[in-house]
């Protein structure tokens, strides 16, 4: 299939003026939630310029394309939220205060935590690497570059987020908010990975319906390894006051020709697959309001 090149294009105005895209549906039918934190790929003029990467090493962190193969999830009746700004410029699947001050020039007037491994692993908010380890920037950045993206991107997406999760509560009095990524691919690694921070984050019917719902569409699963969930899960995932925050990654083999960062002849098929099953788990909703039995959420 063709590819679509990253825009760069736009400037950080025009971003800014629509740093995600939100979908509700005329009328929303189940208690789900999607998340696209990591699909966006339009690439700001000023961050290309900042770069030391070409357009195809700085798309080595999208999960790209996963939005689409995803759509499904907004036929199904449920709202979705995908950011538009790369992973590489801004990872909104991190806490705001996973910032490395060593890349900026100037005292930060945000919160820090130099105890994050994934800061000193270069993946923060505002990460130092792409995911094949090639450093992003030419040098240090302006402190107020911080700033800006977490004010104008970073909040800005999580309040969106956060919206549509109290909308969902309040209107099917609960809620289910779905993250979704694509996995770098690896011999050992299943073709879909299902991550509920070990059982902290979703009900245990949650997790055992998606995992059925993906076994019945002819996807190989694992449960919380290698991902259990980040940030999202973390933050969203309360499961005794009715929000259950469940982690889905996509192994790019299955879809994607990762050294061009194009679409393979599979996604088609792919993205049926998924649709299917997404059918089956916007279902599961019924089996977590039985009663205690069907929502203990302590992992197995």
């Amino acid at each position: 299939m063709g590819s679509e090149h990253p825009r760069h294009n736009e400037g950080l105005a025009d971003l800014e003026h629509r740093a995600f895209e939100l979908t509700r549906p005329s009328r929303q039918l189940v208690p789900f939630v999607f998340a696209f934190p990591h699909s966006g790929r339009v690439y700001p003029e000023s961050f290309v310029a900042s770069s030391r990467l070409g357009a195809t090493a700085l798309r080595r962190s999208e999960d790209a394309y996963v939005d689409e193969l995803f759509a499904a999830s907004a036929s199904l009746g449920a709202p979705t939220i995908a950011a538009r700004f790369p992973r590489a410029f801004l990872d909104v699947n991190r806490a705001p205060s996973e910032i490395d001050p060593e890349m900026f020039d100037g005292v930060l007037r945000l919160p820090v935590d130099p105890t994050s491994a994934r800061v000193n692993a270069g993946l923060g908010v505002i990460p130092r690497i792409v995911r094949d380890g090639a450093e992003i920037y030419r040098g240090k950045l302006p402190a107020r570059e911080a700033e800006e993206r977490i004010v104008k991107f970073y909040k800005p997406y999580h309040a969106a987020l956060s919206a549509l999760i109290e909308d969902t509560r309040r209107e099917f009095g609960m809620a289910i908010v779905v993250d979704c990524h694509s996995m770098p691919s690896a011999a050992a690694v299943p073709d879909v990975v299902l991550g509920d921070r070990y059982g902290m984050s979703a009900a245990y019917a949650l997790m055992r319906g998606a995992e059925r719902a993906f076994e019945q569409s002819a996807f190989t699963i694992a449960r919380n390894a290698p991902y259990a969930g980040g940030y999202t899960t973390h933050l969203y995932g309360r499961p005794m006051l009715g929000v259950h925050a469940l982690q889905i990654e996509i192994n790019r083999a299955l879809y994607l020709d990762e050294e061009r960062i194009e679409r393979a002849a599979s996604f088609a098929n792919v993205q049926a697959r998924i649709a299917e099953a997404l059918d089956a788990l916007t279902k599961v909703e019924q089996a977590l309001v039985r009663g205690p039995r069907s929502t203990r959420w302590a992992a197995e």
